[in-house]
């Protein structure tokens, strides 16, 4: 199928590519199909593409590329969403929005407190909200932690 964008054009996506959010991103409740799209060749950035709205995407990432010792209790989110059983078996995928502010990406900062779950095996995800964390929606990506 194809798909417009205001970042790529018109790009073409095979269904079984296309995942389901049922609840959305925050703030786009109503954007329900996404796609990852790679950045550049070897890049640890991917864009989390709208299907439906062109100029909807979000710059994504592994959170653990950046912060080893990220920890997240999924156990509620894998039985909300009806997943139990495929949290061992490499279908799940977590990434974090980046936010690239203009002109200084050395400033970028990933949100560790809204994660976006993909379980590829059914091909949907949901952006999980972790409470009570000792984790920020500004961890700075590119510089050294203390």
């Amino acid at each position: 199928m194809k798909i417009e964008t205001t970042r790529f054009g018109t790009i073409d996506v095979t269904k079984d590519k296309i995942i389901k959010m049922p609840s959305g991103m925050l703030g786009f409740p109503d954007q329900k199909r996404f796609v990852v799209l790679q950045h550049k060749e070897n890049s640890p950035f991917f864009w989390y593409q709208s299907v439906d709205d062109p100029a909807l995407a979000f710059v994504i990432t592994n959170p653990f590329l950046f912060k080893p010792d990220y920890q997240v209790d999924l156990k509620h989110t894998l039985k909300e969403m009806s997943w139990n059983g495929d949290g061992n078996n490499g279908h799940l995928e977590l990434y974090i929005v980046v936010n690239i502010p203009k002109g200084s990406p050395d400033a970028m900062t990933g949100n560790l407190i809204g994660p976006i779950l993909i379980n590829n095996k059914v091909r949907q995800a949901i952006q999980v909200i972790v409470a009570d964390s000792p984790y920020t929606h500004k961890f700075p990506l590119l510089k050294e932690q203390s």
